[in-house]
């Protein structure tokens, strides 16, 4: 695997998110840099060093509200 993808969202109580797509890593932060910082310790726990993707793509995803 050369890539991972991960889904960023900011959280409703404050901070983002962070979840993988096709694997069970997830993390949280306050700040947006802590986040980036979580998402690669959570990469390099995840997989053994072989294994591991050397790509790491955010996708970052909001939700915005509209009234008429």
């Amino acid at each position: 695997m050369n890539e991972i993808i991960f889904v960023v969202e900011s959280a409703p109580e404050g901070g983002w998110t962070a979840r993988a797509l096709g694997h069970s890593i997830f993390t949280e932060a306050d700040e947006l840099y802590e986040l980036k910082i979580m998402i690669k310790d959570a990469v390099k726990c995840h997989f053994d060093e072989a294994d591991r993707p050397r790509i790491i793509r955010l996708h970052f995803v909001s939700e915005e509200l509209l009234t008429v």
